[in-house]
């Protein structure tokens, strides 16, 4: 019998790692093998660490299926999931600018694209929308403080209740939505109501582990945005009611200390618009030189 070529045959666990290692060396692209050797390392080590048994293994299986299978085109478990552990925040800090520009945050489970394009000083909340109107006022610079003129401002919110237009059968299509564009001097502004915080959707696999760590669901009352300029990095962001429960306890670790914004009361006018009791919110967003790309809606 002719002799088997055995380098790679497995011994034990402790040749297992080197041995798949190995076989990713093997990956063309230098990007995407580094990242495959990283994904062997860690992932191996958690294994050796928490010794998973067959039916804890069966389990976990079981669960990345049911994510997947909860994804529908209104909801995406899979972004949902990065979202609770924490995943989707780091990434976005990691992947910031150091302290010169303003701190990004995810992108969340309800951007949608398409979202109708208005002039500024337009209110993106559909008449009769309950809660407290809200006036926005905000200036988008670079890191030498000059306004950067024709970004593109995507906006998006909850509404009072707590709940985004595609969850809500009560309200109209692309409710408290709005695609808007800085003026000559960097600034857009636009009137809504005052968000609400909302829990996260709770249906699917990702509500059952919340449970079974016993974590609160809830994030504070917060609007998103996303700035898009060419020769800028994108921003996706969102800037949180200063007043709002769970600022400390988000599920999703979303809340950074540059983005709590002051919503404060008036009574008097704001425009013709507005005349009566208001919140307004005035901000900054400050954008860092780089590639500007605009990010995939996670549903329709």
């Amino acid at each position: 019998m002719n002799r088997v070529e055995d380098e790679g045959i497995i011994e034990d666990a402790d040749t297992m790692t080197g041995l798949v290692e190995a076989a990713m060396r093997n990956t063309p692209d230098p990007r995407l093998r580094q990242i495959l050797l990283a994904l062997v390392r860690h992932s191996h080590a958690f294994l050796r660490e928490v010794r998973l048994t067959d039916q804890e293994f069966e389990q976990g299986h079981a669960f990345l299926r049911a994510v997947g299978e909860s994804c529908t085109d209104l909801h995406n478990e899979v972004v949902l999931l990065a979202d609770v552990l924490g995943i989707s925040t780091l990434v976005t800090l990691l992947n910031g600018c150091g302290g010169e520009r303003t701190s990004g945050a995810l992108l969340g489970p309800f951007f949608r694209d398409g979202a109708p394009r208005f002039e500024n000083g337009a209110n993106i909340a559909a008449s009769g929308s309950p809660g407290l109107p809200l006036v926005v006022r905000v200036k988008v610079v670079n890191t030498r403080r000059e306004p950067i003129a024709g970004a593109t401002v995507d906006v998006w919110q909850a509404s009072p209740v707590g709940l985004y237009e595609n969850q809500d059968p009560e309200q109209p299509e692309m409710n408290l939505r709005g695609q808007f564009r800085t003026n000559d001097n960097g600034e857009f502004y636009f009137h809504s109501v005052c968000p609400a915080g909302y829990p996260v959707p709770t249906h699917g696999p990702v509500g059952a582990l919340l449970a079974a760590q016993k974590r609160h669901p809830y994030r504070p009352a917060h609007i998103h945005f996303l700035v898009v300029a060419p020769g800028y990095a994108t921003l996706v962001t969102q800037v949180f009611a200063d007043d709002s429960d769970h600022l400390g306890s988000d599920v999703v670790f979303g809340v950074t200390r540059d983005l709590v914004g002051r919503y404060e009361l008036r009574e008097g006018t704001a425009s013709s618009a507005c005349d009566g009791p208001h919140y307004s919110l005035e901000y900054e967003f400050v954008l860092a030189e780089g590639e500007s790309f605009r990010p995939v809606p996670p549903i329709k």
